[in-house]
């Protein structure tokens, strides 16, 4: 018999997290798998919540992030938003994305242009 409880350390936390996965690909789940399927989910995310707790992004953080991650130069953004001034500006948080920076940025990172809304 399973008996849920609180999780309280990695180790239960990695516990969950495998019987959860096991549970949501299993093809014939059952309600009463399914309703433990949810109420896992709730734990593993509370817990994460308490101890891996995620920052807020921004607009500015998520411009940097892909300008990062896909190894963006600032010379590619030029033609994007228009001068090297303002790129720099914007990298460096002194200037807000526009709304029409925040579609070209879309367009160009092939991402949904609320990343770039604050």
């Amino acid at each position: 018999m399973l008996i849920l409880v609180v999780i309280k350390t990695d180790e239960e936390n990695e516990q969950a997290i495998a019987l959860a996965e096991e549970l949501s690909h299993r093809v014939n789940r059952t309600l009463e798998e399914s309703a433990l399927l949810d109420l896992l989910l709730a734990l593993i995310e509370k817990y994460e919540d308490k101890h891996y707790p995620m920052e807020e992004s921004t607009a500015h953080s998520m411009f940097l992030h892909l300008i990062d991650a896909q190894n963006i130069k600032e010379a590619e953004l030029v033609a994007i938003l228009g001068s090297r001034e303002v790129v720099s500006q914007v990298m460096s948080g002194k200037q807000e994305i526009t709304q029409e920076m925040a579609k070209a940025l879309g367009n160009f990172f092939h991402v949904d242009t609320s990343l770039f809304e604050n």
